[in-house]
């Protein structure tokens, strides 16, 4: 049971290395560099791809849309003749080009995998409306991709559907330093984009542990949360303007780059989050605060669940506005997380919950004044039991790797369900113990390579209700799915939850948003697809 003497513990120790009594937070330059990437690289070992179902053998029920034509010597010709370059097309129509296809047509999860044979990288707007343009006149599907990150096969091609890749694209166009407005390239990596900022005193209002690999113009289509959502609200709010490339070729100039313009109906607001369905975004504009000078980090465990809601509590009323961050984790996730990683734990022991704190502001000593006295606080009245904070680079970038290493740790057996999902915050950790009693109870869970499942965890950002739930598996299968689904979605609907909250819809949720949207909204939805993409090119089979 905490007591107040363990208030110097908290405030002195943690496991790598050493730590004295915060005086000073993390220079910002550390903040900036916080990089640890949890998305597995685009490669993968010729093993792993081979035992990788086709996303066409393992949905049985999709049909490839007899409207779209069939890639031919001609288009890829076409095609070269725009881009110019050899390296801005991959062939593989008039060639076998399976190994340079392969990035494009598999997930980083090595859940999805499609039959593209064709991926063109154009490295402008203009390349972009002549590719749309004829796809469009030629009656060839098309999927946007970006940096491949995701998480519902957005970006995966189900059948041959050309790939346009945007990583040749990939410049800042503009930055002011008065506003902090920044309009960029969508093939721009976010990390690419917020070391730029950081260097002139600003951060990108976004971040994400995949930020080494996914691009801006991806986080934007997916409207991506993220780490910073608690202190700088969602991409929806941050966006300022966008640039993107309608299927019939027509370019959409809205690269507004002021935060107040009251004139007309915001289209834009439609091309965050549709997942490339409606067209193309090419740039973006964005609305980018100032970089705090002062960040500190606090790692702590609490025994229950109450006790975790608790110190949200506290810490916003406590911390207030310089709370930046609050972070939650469960014992099976860090168990994992340890397990495969064979690093030293920070705090002794192990403890049912922990939440992970990040404060952000101007005055170090304000700032470390006003975390010393919430931890003693909720020490004293026994609301935590243990914790550490970061006193330096190392400490820093290892209490955050607690966290953002987690995704990838738990691919570590052979795959991951994995559901982004927003439920109310008295009920949210209520559905992982649903789901793995469930999984128990079918058989299905166990520490054997004879049981499909390996754990079930739950983690995610407690700041905004938003819950990571993602079953662990030795391998995918229908067994499996059919126990969690529609379950999850049955029980999120009850709950007046989400069934996406930050990851989209994709493929592997477009059946299911029914329990998220009533029918009116989604008739809407099919009339504003038939407006914009009426030949469906975009992005097909996927989203609604």
């Amino acid at each position: 049971m905490a007591t107040r003497s363990r208030l110097a513990p908290v405030l002195r120790r943690v496991a790598i290395p050493a730590l004295k009594n915060p005086k000073a937070a993390i220079n910002p330059a550390i903040y900036a560099a916080r990089c640890i990437s949890t998305t597995t690289p685009n490669r993968f070992r010729e093993s792993s791809v081979r035992s990788v179902k086709f996303t066409t053998e393992s949905y049985p029920e999709l049909k490839r849309d007899s409207r779209f034509a069939q890639l031919t010597k001609e288009h890829v010709e076409y095609f070269k003749g725009i881009l110019g370059k050899e390296s801005a097309v991959i062939d593989g129509v008039t060639s076998d080009a399976t190994d340079e296809l392969e990035p494009f047509n598999l997930d980083w999860m090595r859940k999805f995998k499609g039959h593209c044979k064709l991926v063109l990288k154009p490295g402008s707007t203009e390349e972009v409306s002549k590719v749309l343009k004829y796809c469009n006149e030629n009656s060839l599907a098309v999927v946007p991709q970006g940096g491949n990150t995701g998480l519902v096969g957005g970006s995966i091609p189900v059948f041959d559907e050309i790939v346009v890749n945007t990583s040749r694209m990939n410049q800042i166009r503009f930055f002011d330093e008065d506003s902090g407005v920044l309009v960029a390239d969508s093939g721009v990596v976010l990390e690419v984009a917020d070391q730029f900022l950081a260097e002139k005193g600003y951060i990108f209002p976004l971040d994400l542990g995949a930020k080494g690999s996914c691009q801006i113009g991806g986080n934007v289509s997916t409207n991506a949360g993220g780490l910073r959502l608690l202190r700088y609200g969602s991409l929806h709010g941050t966006v300022l303007g966008i640039e993107a490339v309608l299927p019939d070729g027509t370019i959409v100039d809205d690269l507004c780059k002021l935060r107040k313009n009251n004139t007309g109906y915001d289209l834009k607001q439609l091309f965050i989050g549709a997942e490339g369905t409606l067209g193309m975004l090419t740039a973006i504009s964005i609305h980018c605060p100032k970089r705090s000078k002062a960040v500190n980090v606090a790692f702590l465990s609490v025994e229950s669940y109450d006790k975790l809601l608790q110190t949200f509590r506290e810490a916003k009323t406590q911390l207030g506005e310089i709370l930046s961050a609050f972070e939650m984790m469960d014992s099976q996730s860090q168990d994992i997380y340890h397990k495969v990683k064979e690093v030293k734990r920070p705090l002794d022991g192990e403890h049912p919950f922990y939440c992970l704190i990040e404060t952000s502001g101007s005055d170090s000593e304000h700032d470390n004044a006003k975390l010393e006295r919430f931890l003693e606080d909720i020490m004293s009245k026994e609301i935590v039991t243990d914790g550490v904070v970061a006193q330096d680079e190392t400490q820093f970038r290892a209490l955050w790797s607690q966290r953002e290493g987690i995704t990838e740790t738990l691919g570590h057996w052979g795959g991951v369900y994995k559901y982004d999902i927003s439920i109310p915050l008295k009920t949210m950790y209520q559905l992982v113990e649903d789901v793995r009693k469930r999984l128990d109870e079918a058989g299905l869970k166990g520490d054997t390579d004879e049981h499909l499942v390996v754990d079930v965890v739950g983690y995610g950002h407690m700041g905004d209700s938003n819950l990571h739930l993602n079953v662990a598996v030795r391998k995918f299968d229908k067994k499996v799915e059919k126990v969690l689904e529609p379950y999850i979605y049955e029980w999120i609907k009850e709950k007046n939850g989400s069934i996406s909250a930050e990851h989209g819809l994709g493929l592997s949720k477009k059946k299911y948003i029914g329990y998220s949207r009533d029918d009116g909204i989604l008739e809407w939805m099919r009339k504003i697809k038939k407006v914009f993409d009426p030949n469906g090119i975009m992005n097909p089979y996927k989203y609604i």
